[in-house]
């Protein structure tokens, strides 16, 4: 494996931990129980942004490779979180943690077991 694809492999690895971490943080609270929560939505809302921060770092080769991830999406995301920092959307933000983090977190799994067995 390559340095590049070693380097890679880590920031997926980072990817999946933040969001594992984010959908844990959220469990079974509503969107009002989020909004509520200043606490809550700050850590998941920086959270979100590591995972998105993560993939930006993630070379364009490997990106090509793995295309079940939906990298502009998720670098998208992070973008909005911390250029749009005046105008959040924590409805948007609830609605990404509890419905396209979970399908993440699955795509990323796969995506490290394909990495790890190349190795």
């Amino acid at each position: 494996m390559s340095p590049d694809s070693e380097r890679d492999l880590n920031r997926l690895y980072h990817m999946l931990d933040y969001a594992r971490e984010a959908v844990d943080f959220l469990g079974n609270k509503s969107l009002a129980d989020f909004k509520a929560e200043r606490q809550l939505h700050l850590a998941v809302t920086h959270l979100v942004e590591l995972v998105g921060e993560a993939a930006n770092h993630i070379n364009k080769q490997t990106q090509s490779t793995y295309t079940q991830i939906p990298w502009p999406q998720v670098i998208g995301m992070r973008h909005r979180l911390i250029h749009g920092y005046d105008f959040l959307d924590y409805g948007i933000l609830w609605h990404t943690v509890k419905r396209n983090l979970p399908t993440l977190i699955i795509q990323l799994e796969d995506v490290i077991s394909s990495m790890e067995l190349e190795k």
